[in-house]
C-alpha cells in the first residue's frame, strides 16, 4: 500500500485528521473503503467538488476502494455547513434528475470495475426511503446529544446569525450524514469519510454515532479526513467566476471558458493548483514551477494547469477545442469548428442572423461589416478595409470590393467578422 497520507500532506490537502499519529499506518496495513458525499443541489458538479473527487481518485490509486455517495435524501434537506443562510429546497424530481447528471461525471474520475478497489456509486435515498419519521427518531435521533450537536462549529455559526438562524430541517442534516457513514460501514465496511473542512463536525458525529450504536468490531473505529476549503492567494474562493460557479458540465461552462479560467490564474496560485487538482508527481510539478519562474510572462505554469485540468474534465477533444479557441483570440485562423463550438467561444460578442441567400449571391464585405455592427456606415467600412482592419474568420481582407460566399463560412452557418484587433461579431446565415 502506498502512503496516501504523505501524498495528501505534500499536496496541502490535509486540514484535520482523526487519530493523526496512527492513521497513516492504519491505511497502509490493508486496503480500506473510503467515501465522500456529493449532494445533488444542481445538475452538475463544479470545481469545488474536484478536491474530494481527486482525493477519492488518489485513494483508489493507492490501493483503496472509493465510494461516491449521491445524496438523493440529504440533497432534499440541504447541508448548513459553510452556509450563512438556509438553502432553498428543491423538488424530489429535480434531485433525481440532478443525480443522473452527476453520476455520469463521477464515472469519468474513478475506475469502476469488479476488482477489490473498483469504485461504487450509492444514493442515500435508497435507505432513507425505508424510514418512517418515528423510526428515525427512535433508531437514530436518540443517539445524538443536542448539547454535542450545538457545540459543532457549523451549527454555532448559524445560531449566532440572528437573521437566518438554523431550521430544524437543516439541524437534522447531521443525523442523516452520520447515519450514511454507519450504513456504509455495515454494507461495504466503509471505515473512512473525507470531505472539506466545513464537514468536520458531520464526519466526527458519524464516528461517534457508530461507537454509540455499537456496530464496530472489537477495537474498531471509523476515521475522517478533511481538506482545506479551496481559496486563491487573495482569499477569494477558487472556481468562482463573474457568472457563478465553474461547472464541470461543458454545457454550463464550455471547455474554452474552463480553460481560460486557469490561464488567468495568478502566478502565486500555480503551484498550489497543480498540487491540488492534477495527478502529476512531485518532480513534474517542481519542474513545471521552475520553468514558469524563469519567465512568468509566458504563463507556462498557467498553461500547464489549464492543459491538465481541461483534459481531465473534458477529455482530449475538449482540450483541443479550448486550445483552438485560445489560438483564435490570438489571431489564429478559424477552421474545422462547428456552430456549437464557435457559438460558445464567441458567446459574449454581438451576433446577427441573415438570410443564407446573401452568401449564395455574394455578400459585399462592407455590407457584412455594417450588418455586424462593427462599423457605423458603409463609408466607415470601406476605410476599415482599406486600412487593413477587416478580417473574416481571422483572415485579413484588403480588397474593398470583396464579397463573401458560402466558402467564407467557418462552420455550418457562422462567419466570424472582425474589425481591428479585438472587435468581433458573429454572422449566422440561415
Amino acid at each position: 500500500m502506498n502512503d496516501i497520507i504523505s501524498e495528501l500532506r505534500w499536496r496541502g490537502l490535509i486540514h484535520q485528521l482523526t487519530n493523526e499519529n496512527s492513521i497513516a499506518d492504519w491505511l497502509m496495513e490493508q486496503s480500506r473503503t473510503v467515501y465522500a458525499g456529493f449532494d445533488p443541489t444542481a445538475d452538475s458538479l463544479h470545481v469545488g467538488h474536484l478536491v474530494a473527487l481527486m482525493n477519492l481518485r488518489r485513494f483508489q490509486q493507492c490501493g483503496h476502494r472509493p465510494i461516491a455517495l449521491a445524496g438523493g435524501a440529504t440533497g432534499t434537506i440541504g447541508d448548513p455547513s459553510g452556509k450563512s443562510d438556509e438553502r432553498k429546497l428543491i423538488t424530489k424530481e429535480q434531485v433525481e434528475y440532478n443525480i443522473k447528471c452527476i453520476e455520469k461525471q463521477l464515472r469519468t474520475f474513478l475506475r469502476f470495475d469488479h476488482s477489490p478497489t473498483g469504485a461504487v456509486i450509492v444514493n442515500n435515498a435508497d435507505w432513507f426511503s425505508q424510514f418512517s419519521y418515528i423510526d428515525f427518531l427512535r433508531d437514530v435521533g436518540k443517539h445524538f446529544p443536542v448539547n454535542v450537536m450545538l457545540a459543532k462549529e457549523s451549527v454555532k455559526l448559524r445560531l449566532e446569525n440572528n437573521e437566518s438562524g438554523l431550521s430544524f430541517t437543516e439541524f437534522s442534516y447531521m443525523l442523516m450524514q452520520s447515519y450514511d457513514f454507519v450504513h456504509l460501514y455495515k454494507t461495504y465496511k466503509c471505515e473512512m469519510q473525507i470531505g472539506g473542512s466545513d464537514q468536520w463536525g458531520n464526519i466526527t458525529m458519524g464516528c461517534d454515532f457508530a461507537r454509540r450504536v455499537g456496530v464496530l468490531q472489537q477495537s474498531g473505529q471509523l476515521q475522517g479526513l478533511t481538506s482545506p476549503l479551496l481559496t486563491k492567494s487573495d482569499g477569494t474562493k477558487m472556481g468562482k467566476t463573474e457568472g457563478g460557479a465553474l461547472w464541470l458540465d461543458p454545457n454550463k461552462t464550455p471547455p474554452y471558458q474552463f480553460y481560460q479560467y486557469w490561464i488567468n490564474l495568478d502566478d502565486t496560485d500555480v503551484e498550489k493548483t497543480l498540487k491540488i487538482f492534477t495527478g502529476l508527481p512531485q518532480e513534474a510539478i517542481a519542474e513545471a514551477v521552475a520553468q514558469h519562474n524563469i519567465d512568468p510572462g509566458r504563463r507556462l505554469g498557467q498553461r500547464k494547469v489549464a492543459d491538465e485540468l481541461t483534459q481531465l474534465v473534458h477529455g482530449e477533444s475538449g482540450l483541443a477545442v479550448a486550445k483552438k479557441a485560445t489560438d483564435i483570440f490570438f489571431g489564429g485562423e478559424i477552421t474545422a469548428l462547428n456552430d456549437a463550438a464557435l457559438a460558445s467561444i464567441f458567446a459574449d460578442v454581438p451576433s446577427k442572423e441573415l438570410p443564407r441567400s446573401h452568401l449564395e449571391t455574394g455578400f459585399p464585405l462592407v455590407d457584412a461589416l455594417t450588418a455586424a455592427g462593427l462599423t457605423g456606415s458603409k463609408s466607415e467600412a470601406r476605410r476599415t478595409v482599406q486600412q487593413g482592419g477587416a478580417y473574416v474568420n481571422n483572415r485579413q481582407i484588403t480588397d474593398v470590393n470583396a464579397v463573401l460566399t458560402l466558402e467564407h463560412l467557418a462552420s455550418e452557418s457562422l462567419a466570424v467578422i472582425r474589425s481591428g484587433k479585438k472587435k468581433y461579431a458573429l454572422l449566422k446565415f440561415v
